[in-house]
């Protein structure tokens, strides 16, 4: 494909998402149809889907589209501004030649850009941005309109950080240590074909975000079983089991646990998925990754900020209380439960614990912890409560 039918296609899928399309599956669709594309013209059309939608309010107005919501947006408008953003002649792929999109014309932006668009977010959430983060509140939304580092996960069980780094370097990939935790490994953005490697195959390191990674190195030693009570993929799961802790998944939609013992086959772990984890309870520990609005991983999930409402950050909030008032319920006094959060939304983190805390006396926080996108990380929470009775 050339440079042009490659932004034509991603016209045509950015088109779909801002109409409410989801953009992994919308991907997904179109790659599934373009069996001419390779791998390279695949890898293109993502990059150039997810760099609009980590900029999609400054590029659309970039592009002259004004300032409108996602689903009046124009995807050519959008992607023309990017490339002009960028320091790029959008004339240069708009030529209308082949598969390359039509000419387009572009007016002169000279007013202001407003709070919003110029970090790329909906206006409604800066307060809470704001509440959360204070003064790093731009500096933590500016870093989250560029792409993430690929991050990987030394499997502690059958190879060291550094040992990794050294094949990895030898295989052809540049690595380095990442300084959040223990096992962490950064490769740089756009890294390509490391799932295809000997190395994922024989099972020496997974993808996780460093910053996820912390969250399990912040958990305490426990001898007795876990449970990760919304394990979904499996990805906190395995970091345990990695170290030689005795991990038992579940999740309110065992369909999302589909591909843990094929992960764990291949990381040389056990990991026993459980339905009904009150029928063995108590459990040592007790991980509450909960469902949430993903606000800190944003920059790999960038349509994720575009869709989330009002009503919706509500709706979490509440979930998240009912899952935490479940994991307390399955820890032993003397045990811990770890309410973990992908988000940097107050309302998502140290509310719900107030939340549920509040009308508790048998259990405590322990330890607070979050990261940001200035730590190299996405944005996490973790707060590690103890039950006292």
């Amino acid at each position: 494909m050339t440079p042009g039918a490659r932004l034509q296609a991603a016209i045509d899928v950015l088109d779909r998402v801002l109409r409410g399309g989801a953009a992994e599956r919308e991907l997904t669709v179109w790659a599934r149809g373009a069996r001419y594309a390779g791998s390279k013209d695949r890898a293109a059309v993502r990059d150039h889907v997810f760099d609009a939608l980590r900029r999609l309010r400054s590029a659309n107005r970039a592009g002259g589209g004004g300032d409108v919501p996602p689903d009046e947006m124009d995807a050519r408008v959008v992607l023309a501004g990017l490339l002009r953003d960028r320091g790029e002649d959008p004339a240069a792929f708009f030529t209308g030649e082949g598969h390359a999109p039509a000419a387009i014309s572009l007016s002169k932006v000279a007013d202001e850009a407003p709070e919003g668009v110029r970090l790329d977010v909906p206006d409604w959430v800066l307060p809470h941005f704001g509440a959360a983060l204070g003064a790093k509140r731009d500096a933590v939304l500016g870093a989250m309109r560029d792409r993430a580092d690929v991050v990987l996960r030394a499997n502690a069980g059958r190879i060291t950080r550094d040992d990794l780094i050294v094949a990895l370097q030898a295989a052809g990939w540049e690595a380095r240590r990442h300084s959040l935790a223990r096992c962490a490994i950064r490769v740089p953005s756009g890294a390509r074909g490391l799932a295809a490697s000997p190395l994922f195959r024989d099972g020496l390191f997974e993808f996780q975000d460093a910053g996820s990674q912390a969250l399990v190195d912040a958990l305490p030693p426990t001898p007795g079983p876990i449970l990760d009570l919304c394990a979904g993929g499996g990805g906190k799961a395995l970091a345990l089991a990695a170290k030689g802790a005795r991990v038992l998944a579940h999740d309110a939609d065992p369909r999302r646990m589909k591909d843990i013992p094929g992960r764990a086959a291949r990381a040389g772990v056990t990991i026993e998925r459980i339905e009904t984890p009150e029928a063995i309870a108590p459990f040592d520990g007790v991980i509450a990754d909960v469902p949430c609005s993903g606000s800190g991983a944003w920059r790999r999930t960038p349509d994720a900020k575009w869709r989330l409402t009002p009503e919706r950050l509500a709706e979490l909030a509440d979930l998240q209380v009912g899952i935490l008032d479940r994991a307390l319920a399955l820890a032993r006094p003397g045990g811990w439960v770890a309410y973990m959060t992908c988000s940097m939304f107050e309302e998502e983190n140290a509310a719900v614990v107030a939340r549920v805390l509040g009308r508790r006396s048998d259990a405590k926080v322990a330890r607070i912890w979050s990261c940001t996108p200035l730590d190299d990380a996405d944005g996490f929470g973790l707060h590690l409560i103890e039950r006292t009775a």
